[in-house]
């Protein structure tokens, strides 16, 4: 029997619409989960929000209307399709879900089957971002000693610097032009910020690395003009992992630095990790980074700054085209 459902869909480029709809039960080997909140991914969706993608990309098959959005969602198990096993209706789940009301997914798109009943709604619900931006950390393949630069302070940007907080590393830079940004990665773990452009940012950084410059430079941003910013601030043989995913790679830029001081790039996207780091798969990611909420080495409810029912879905994507810079967490409460 099927359930009346709602959703929030871009029905054309940089337009958003709050919407009806009917969603079968789940099939064999399918759970149904009813949503409690789910996370806009700010880089992802406004990417697809205002349409423009290099031909040739991934974004490039993304570019169609009408499209539902986003993959992080917080919510509870309401139904089991035939031959499920070890999940519970009622149990808090985190999955790979669009913003719907309700949706039918498979196991292996829970990437928190079960959200431990200490940690807050506010908190899980950052849970697959939390995933991506730990298996970029992951990809960097840090060491004792090291020292980062994170460029780029929004959500992905903020859970890297935590990451790296408690891990241990020496120093966290941060570099973001929106200065209340610099200030959270600063009460969240950074050891230092600069609020100004990466093309500024290089004396920052030799200050609070001896001259060496970083181990480790996230771009975390995906805007083509940072890349070539970013280069110069790792140090010789140094590594750029690039986080943020750019929609037109067609105009980033490669600098001297990569030849001459052999700073080798690195990409990272989803939770796709090489054969040695292959154990680490979304659901052990996920209670990695619920032990770190435990222990309150990472803390993130208090940065859900804006906060929408899902007919305010218009509202919520003009704010995030007009004035990305005031926001952080953004969340949909179903």
């Amino acid at each position: 029997m099927t359930i009346e459902t709602t959703a929030v869909i871009f029905d054309a480029r940089e337009s958003a619409a709050y919407v009806q709809e009917e969603l079968p039960p789940p099939g064999p080997g399918q759970v149904t989960v009813g949503a409690i909140l789910t996370q806009i991914s700010t880089g992802t969706e406004m990417i697809c929000y205002v349409g423009e993608a290099d031909e040739g990309t991934h974004w490039a098959s993304f570019m169609h209307y009408p499209r539902k959005n986003g993959y992080c969602m917080l919510g509870r198990i309401t139904a089991l399709g035939e031959g499920v096993e070890d999940l519970s209706i009622g149990t808090r789940v985190c999955a790979t879900s669009q913003h719907v009301s309700h949706c039918n997914v498979t196991p292996a798109q829970l990437w928190a089957p079960a959200v431990p009943d200490e940690i807050a709604d506010d908190d899980a619900v950052w849970a697959i971002l939390g995933v991506i931006t730990q298996t970029g950390v992951r990809m960097a393949e840090h060491v004792m000693g090291d020292r980062a630069v994170v460029i780029g302070l929004g959500p992905l940007g903020q859970l890297v610097t935590q990451y790296l907080h408690a891990m241990g590393l020496r120093e966290v830079l941060v570099v973001d032009t929106v200065g209340s940004r610099v200030e959270a990665a600063l009460a969240h773990g950074a050891t230092q910020g600069f609020a100004g452009s990466a093309a500024d940012a290089l004396a920052f950084v030799e200050e609070f690395t001896e001259g060496e410059r970083a181990d480790v430079v996230y771009e975390v941003t995906g805007h083509p003009a940072v890349l070539p910013l970013a280069l110069p601030l790792a140090r010789e043989h140094g590594t750029l992992l690039m986080l943020g995913d750019c929609p037109v790679p067609s105009r980033q830029c490669l600098t001297y630095d990569v030849v001459s001081r052999q700073v080798r790039i690195v990409g990272s996207r989803s939770s796709w990790l090489p054969d040695a780091h292959r154990r680490w798969t979304p659901q052990r990611q996920t209670d990695l980074f619920f032990e770190y909420l435990r222990r309150g080495e990472m803390r993130l409810a208090d940065l859900i700054t804006h906060r929408f029912r899902p007919k305010q879905a218009a509202e919520a994507y003009e704010l995030l085209a007009q004035n990305r810079e005031e926001t952080l967490g953004v969340v949909f409460d179903w």
